[in-house]
């Protein structure tokens, strides 16, 4: 038998999600500590890189989806979407360290 811990991409992806919410008042420490609980929860750096990325693509997808579908004007929705889409990239690198980091600490 093996004791090997088994890791959940949803899991990682909700814990992520949350803390980054709850402490986004910490610039860069914020999404760094949301990405080693999540890199952790996640069982390994594949899955912990995984689920960085796609709640990511989801979230700014839909914030540029949605903002062109609901502006009147479709360039304006254009730009709002990639502002969107820019600030949800913009989180992603010090997430993306520490779900790296987390997801070399659960092995």
């Amino acid at each position: 038998m093996t004791d090997k811990k088994q890791g959940s991409i949803i899991a990682a992806m909700l814990w992520m999600f949350f803390l980054s919410i709850l402490l986004f008042w910490i610039p860069v420490f914020g999404p760094l500590i949301a990405g080693v609980v999540g890199g952790k929860k996640a069982g390994g750096a594949g899955s912990a890189i995984l689920a960085v990325f796609l709640p990511a693509i989801i979230v700014g997808g839909a914030a540029f989806a949605l903002a062109a579908v609901l502006s009147g004007f479709p360039v304006i929705g254009l730009v709002a979407g990639l502002g969107g889409l820019t600030l949800a990239l913009m989180n992603i690198g010090p997430l993306l360290l520490g779900a790296v980091i987390g997801g070399f600490l659960s092995k």
